[in-house]
């Protein structure tokens, strides 16, 4: 339009009857004539530059709507409507409205012609208003669906119903992707497919700053989705989720025409669906968190409860059933077995013999308390080991230095005195009582290094029948009330393993044949082969083991007879020592009841023969790393 036409015609829409107003591309004011004034309330000076605050906020989707379409279409658009004068009353208004382009046909804004009426029109009232209902009644809906993928489904038929388009889809933005995630009036094989952000309709929505348009024409030939015949015309809308595009609702036409409905309708859908969708991903987090959360307690290897503002039991891990002994039907909705205060830690026996340390904390928030109580039944019996290793360690000292000590107070005070003999005897004795120390001292530094991870063993092949013959009668001076008898076949093969820690477990385990039967009787040492591997048996006719412990008396001070140490004597470290260094070497010592009274030890080793060369390598390596 040329500068003299555009005046005469601003002259003449200045002067005409009717509410006029013209405003650019970002809505502010470009002209406001009289009637204008008169009909809203602000003068032209006031309102000029402006956006014109006219729309009613709930109309504000239908406005930009009529906006897109008069943009897409080019024709004008007529709606009944509403609008608010400066006084915030609602007026009943049909609106025409017009594009305003330049000479290039380049869109500059729009012009809008007002037309009050004195009464609403009844049927496009009547049909909005069951729009407006079913839109509620559907938006309810979605706001109740927690499952995203049936959110965006419902969405797309919700489009479909309520526009009366041919299809619709929704399609979520992945990184520089758009994915077709559901669809109604397609088909399923299209869903999954994925194409390219940019260029696409999408990509243009973003760029304009819009939440609505059209796409018509040879616009819409390229899109994936074009699967409908005739298709003419895209509408679509932009969903945003924490005010980040999510993705995009399609309307697609083929039968029919869109107008302002359709795009009013799409725009509230679109802008509900970024709604809903933050409640269903929101859930869909809230779900996996508590997921993780479950999983991460159920793995827990002490156990969890949670108790209610009741103080009943709401949760109860596997761990707690394990500990307790009690499931987790029979848990739920009651109160806990055992003490608890919050903030402390609480040490407890439970029924079925399990000490636990219970710890408790209060969730502010929900007022519910979280209470872990692990089992530490282990650490408490190695406590009360250690006290009485302690105790009976002193006690097994104290014997032989009282001894000492008096007759080392004797031959200093009357050396002069005593006989030669009597003299020789306490020397003896002091030096008896010495060597019993040195032993003693030695078995608990042995059985330091046999905690270790790596027991100090040197394997190599030797002679097991020699060091039977030569170690099993030296304890034959030890007790009258004991016959000792060693046998053990000539051409026994040739053992591969630490031939002094051998000495030390067949040592400790014919000493304990001797401790252990008290009354005397016979103690046999055998040797043979069975199982590819040498096996050393110790038989005796003693206290012999009660049930349930013959694997207990291989733990660290653990006696057989606990009650009684002071009948037997030692810190309890004799086969446990035994073990350690049997094992380390490839072999084992067990502990067997045998019928009618007794036990029987039987120790293996393995034979020179039978042992793979990577095994000594193995050996070899650790002798290396023990020795460094």
């Amino acid at each position: 339009m040329l500068p003299d036409e555009e005046r005469n015609a601003r002259a003449v829409l200045a002067s005409a009857a009717d509410p006029i107003v013209a405003v650019d591309e970002a809505g502010r004011v470009t002209l406001w004539n009289p009637a204008a004034e008169r009909l809203f309330g602000w003068s032209a000076e006031e309102i000029a530059g402006r956006v014109p605050p006219i729309v009613p906020d709930e109309l504000t989707a239908e406005h930009h709507a009529v906006l897109e379409r008069v943009r897409s279409v080019g024709s004008h658009v007529s709606i009944g409507t509403r609008r608010r004068t400066r006084a915030r009353d609602l007026i009943d208004v049909r609106i025409d409205t017009s594009a305003l382009r330049d000479a290039e046909g380049g869109l500059t804004g729009w012009v809008s012609v007002f037309h009050p009426v004195a009464e609403p029109e009844t049927r496009a009232v009547a049909e909005k208003a069951r729009l407006v209902r079913r839109l509620n009644d559907i938006l309810a809906d979605l706001n109740a669906a927690l499952d995203l993928d049936l959110v965006l489904d419902r969405i797309t038929a919700a489009l479909v119903e309520l526009t009366g388009a041919d299809a619709a889809a929704f399609v979520r933005i992945e990184g520089s992707r758009l994915r077709l995630v559901t669809a109604r009036g397609l088909p399923d094989e299209m869903l999954g497919t994925a194409v390219d952000l940019e260029p696409s309709l999408v990509t243009e929505l973003l760029d304009s700053g819009r939440d609505v348009m059209l796409a018509s024409g040879q616009r819409v030939t390229d899109l994936i989705w074009q699967r409908l015949p005739d298709l003419h015309t895209v509408a679509l809308g932009m969903a945003h989720l924490a005010n980040r595009p999510y993705g995009a609702l399609y309307a697609l036409f083929a039968g029919r025409t869109t107008g302002h409905t359709e795009l009013e309708l799409l725009e509230l859908l679109a802008g509900h669906a970024g709604v809903a969708v933050g409640n269903a991903v929101a859930y869909q987090e809230v779900v996996r968190q508590r997921a993780h959360e479950r999983a991460v307690i159920d793995a827990s290897a002490d156990g969890i409860a949670v108790l209610d503002t009741q103080g009943l039991v709401c949760q109860w891990n596997p761990a707690a059933t394990r500990i307790t002994g009690r499931d987790a039907i029979s848990a739920l909705g009651s109160g806990l077995p055992f003490p608890f205060s919050p903030g402390e830690t609480v040490t407890h026996l439970l029924p079925n013999g399990t000490w636990i340390d219970v710890l408790a904390a209060r969730i502010e928030e929900t007022g519910e308390i979280v209470v872990d109580f692990r089992d530490v039944t282990a650490a408490k019996e190695l406590e009360e080991s250690k006290d009485l290793f302690l105790a009976t360690t002193g006690h097994e000292l104290r014997t032989p230095i009282t001894v000492v000590q008096g007759f080392a107070e004797t031959l200093v005070t009357r050396w002069d005195e005593l006989p030669d003999a009597e003299r020789r005897k306490a020397v003896g004795l002091i030096a008896d009582r010495g060597r019993a120390m040195g032993k003693l001292v030695e078995q608990l530094l042995l059985g330091s290094r046999a905690g270790s991870a790596r027991p100090p063993v040197t394997p190599a092949p030797f002679d097991l029948g020699g060091l039977l013959h030569r170690v099993v009668p030296a304890f034959r001076t030890l007790s009258q009330e004991h016959r000792l008898e060693c046998d053990v076949p000539d051409g026994l093969p040739t053992a591969y393993g630490d031939m002094m820690a051998t000495d030390i477990i067949v040592g400790q385990l014919v000493e304990n044949a001797y401790k252990y039967s008290p009354e005397g009787g016979l103690i046999e040492v055998a040797a043979g082969v069975a199982g590819g591997c040498l096996v050393v048996t110790i038989d005796d006719e003693g206290v012999g083991i009660a049930p349930g412990d013959h694997e207990r008396i291989f733990e660290r001070f653990v006696q057989g007879e606990a009650g009684d140490r002071r009948r037997f004597g030692g810190v309890g470290l004799g086969l446990y020592i035994a073990r350690r260094l049997a094992t380390a070497q490839g072999g084992d010592v067990t502990a067997h009841s045998r019928p009618g009274r007794g036990t029987r030890m039987r120790l293996t080793v393995p034979m020179a023969e039978t042992v793979d060369p990577d095994l000594r390598e193995t050996f070899a390596d650790v002798t290396d790393e023990t020795s460094v």
